[in-house]
């Protein structure tokens, strides 16, 4: 490998290992410092890229990719606040356990704390957030120096895959001359620097270091442990919370069907939806019907597998704590991801090699739920005679979702319609959101990131202040060559805090609700799309149009938050009677 100067060199030494380790695209939001990393991967034939002009928005859309993907997609940024607006989706990144690879572009030693332009400390700018931290060092043309950058490059890839997978971060200190242009001593590189260090100047044949991905087993004591748990329980449930692992869900259907342990399934967690409903006892109606007055009379479950996250569903939640239970968390990282604290083993393992290897380990049993079975038929019933409420809507845009497709849904109220209202279905549909942080920040970037790894259709359900709050992420339509069908329930603004004591406060307009008024439809013009504001009853028409039809269609449904969420205690109350 040649290069004109010392950071084209170095810059190209990155992207080479990033290649050779089968990254195939990157993010990026133009910035001078970080010029010799953009040309690096604009030049590179096997790496896609996609350009963005808000570097928020470039994570978020990476953070989405990796969602769909597995692998972390990186994204580059310049030096100083750039570099900020990137913490938002480290963030998420993290607490929801999806790699992403940030490369952010630095000024070099000597100009850092001497008041030189859009300079900032960016050593460990995310804190405890990442995986992993590196500052390379400054490029020079010293063999020794380079292998480190092409070593270190793996071993970031390496911890952002990891059994905790989650964002890594190398900040790339580059002097001038940034473009690749002939440079003379001290930065320019010696005509003969790849015929003397071959190794340094042109890596290997395929990776410098080659990454060994793995799985964590259970050690055959915990196996013969949870045997014996499972031996000894007449009445088990398996709880599959949210996960960026959807590859586990085959292998946690099968334990569940050889147990024949109902599963409660969030529609983040990869089981609420697919062939395997067809056989296993999938239940998704739960947070309608979960309520004490309910399960009080109810033979209590005596054991409780629980893999992915903590559920969405508050009332699963508070009933699991309720349950005085033997309750097994499986988590590959050893997290302890369930707030009431009420769970009883912790088991370190990959879901997938320990739901096989169990299933080995056990005979098969029935776990007789008929109370489970009578409340999931009686919330169904209800849900399908509800109208005019945003929860219909939710149910309209999964179970209208065509096979295969992705749904992104946003945070508040959009995710917990989707958990009480979407019912299990034969299909493949792949739901995701950003559950870990929570926010509803980035949602559009992250929705269009996740559809630009997969040639599947994308429905992105959001609301009105989540579109708001991430209109920049719809330029990446046009500059990333990406289309979606676009479902924006517009409540104007806070239906989440319905749901508070703070709503009976006197400051809950002026302050929670925060209604914006804004018009929406000029969203079309400004960013190239379809749009359409549409009625309870017209909407699955008009939705089941947009998503047989190409290009961007976004389909707005007004709504009234406090009437919807009246609605929803109604429809609660009316399955908790009858259930009573």
């Amino acid at each position: 490998m040649t290069a004109p100067n010392r950071s084209t060199l170095f810059a190209r030494a990155v992207v080479d290992e990033l290649a050779k380790a089968g990254v195939d695209a990157v993010c990026i939001a133009p910035g001078s410092r970080s010029t010799p990393l953009t040309v690096a991967f604009d030049e590179h034939d096997d790496i896609r890229t996609f350009s963005h002009l808000d570097e928020r928005s470039a994570a978020f859309f990476a953070l989405g990719r990796a969602k769909r993907t597995g692998r972390p997609t990186p994204v580059v940024t310049t030096s100083g606040t750039a570099t900020a607006n990137l913490h938002p989706a480290v963030m998420e990144s993290s607490q929801s356990r999806v790699p992403l690879l940030l490369l952010t572009a630095d000024r070099p030693a000597e100009l850092r704390d001497s008041g030189a332009n859009q300079t900032v400390d960016q050593e460990k700018l995310y804190g405890s957030s990442v995986r992993f931290y590196a500052d390379l060092p400054e490029p020079n043309p010293e063999p020794r120096r380079l292998r480190s950058v092409r070593t270190t490059v793996h071993r970031a890839l390496a911890e952002s895959r990891g059994a905790n997978p989650g964002p890594v971060h190398l900040n790339c200190p580059f002097p001038k001359p940034l473009e690749p242009i002939d440079s003379k001593p001290p930065h320019g590189v010696p005509d003969d620097f790849a015929d003397e260090h071959p190794l340094a100047a042109n890596g290997r044949d395929g990776p410098f270091v080659t990454l060994g991905d793995g799985e964590t087993h259970p050690a055959e004591e915990t196996l013969d442990r949870l045997a014996d748990l499972v031996a000894d329980a007449e009445r088990g449930l398996v709880v599959a919370g949210p996960t960026d692992h959807p590859t586990d869900a085959d292998a946690i259907a099968g334990l569940a069907d050889a147990l024949g342990y109902p599963v409660l399934a969030d529609p983040l967690s990869g089981l609420r939806f697919g062939e395997h409903t067809q056989r296993v006892p999938t239940l998704g109606g739960y947070d309608g019907y979960l309520d004490e007055r309910v399960t009080a009379d109810w033979p209590r479950p005596d054991l409780v597998l629980r893999f992915g996250a903590s559920p969405t569903s508050k009332p699963l939640r508070n009933y699991l704590a309720r349950a005085d239970a033997r309750q097994v968390l499986v988590d590959p990282a050893g997290g302890w991801r369930e707030a009431s604290f009420t769970a009883t083993d912790l088991v370190v393992a990959d879901p997938a090699p320990l739901a096989r290897k169990l299933r080995e380990h056990v005979d098969t049993r029935g776990a007789d739920w008929p109370a489970l079975r009578d409340a999931e038929e009686t919330h169904w019933n209800a849900v399908a005679d509800a109208e005019r409420l945003e929860g219909a809507i939710a149910r309209e845009v999964v179970a209208c979702a065509p096979d295969p497709s992705t749904v992104f849904v946003s945070n508040s109220m959009p995710i917990r319609d989707v958990d009480r209202f979407a019912e299990p279905r034969v299909g493949d549909v792949s739901v995701l959101a950003n559950r870990g942080a929570s926010g509803i920040d980035g949602i559009t970037s992250t929705a269009l990131g996740a559809g630009s790894a997969t040639d599947d259709p994308l429905i992105l359900l959001t609301g009105d202040l989540a579109y708001y709050h991430d209109m920049n992420g719809l330029l990446a339509l046009a500059r990333c060559g990406q289309s979606a069908t676009i479902v924006l329930v517009n409540n104007d603004g806070g239906g989440i805090f319905h749901m508070l004591p703070i709503e009976a406060h006197d400051s809950f307009d002026r302050q929670f609700k925060t209604p914006h008024g804004l018009d929406f439809a000029p969203t079309a013009d400004l960013y190239d799309l379809q749009f359409a504001r549409v009625g309870y009853d017209s909407f699955p028409d008009r939705y089941r149009e947009a998503v047989a039809s190409d290009g961007t269609h976004v389909i707005e449904v007004v709504t009234d938050a406090d009437a919807s969420h009246r609605r929803r205690e109604e429809l609660r109350e009316s399955v908790v009677d009858a259930l009573s």
